[in-house]
């Protein structure tokens, strides 16, 4: 399975996560994004969204662990996944690229725009790294 996440550059960049070698994907307080994070396999590869500014899918992450309880909060309806920069997109791919692009009518990204934890499907997940320029 493939997965998108979402961050505000300004928030947790790419190259901040590529500075840090791996973080724990917390502040998900949604109870779909949630279940997203909860289905997440180690090994799973996920696309890294520039939300509000930039608007684009900027890189490749990989699950490096699978969900545990949320280490911000004592909720126990909430969780975290542990997430690796794999490599960047050599081109990064817009917003409106994707809008635009046929094959990704349903990407979760377009049709449940709010949506920070997401899931791709594989020929999505094609479509989207050949826009990108990347293998």
């Amino acid at each position: 399975m493939y997965w998108l996440v979402k961050s505000e550059p300004v928030k947790y960049s790419w190259d901040q996560f590529v500075k840090d070698g791996q973080t724990f994907w917390d502040g998900v307080r949604n109870y779909a994004a949630r279940n997203n994070l909860k289905a997440m396999k180690k090994g799973d590869k996920v696309l890294f969204y520039h939300s509000n500014e930039g608007l684009e899918i900027v890189g490749i992450a990989e699950v490096v662990k699978e969900h545990y309880q949320d280490p911000t909060t004592t909720d126990p309806n909430w969780v975290v996944v542990d997430l690796k920069p794999v490599k960047p997109f050599k081109q990064p791919v817009t917003l409106a690229q994707v809008k635009a692009e046929k094959r990704l009518a349903n990407l979760q990204l377009v049709r449940l725009s709010r949506l920070s934890v997401s899931a791709v499907t594989p020929e999505e997940y094609k479509v989207i790294l050949e826009m990108g320029k990347t293998k």
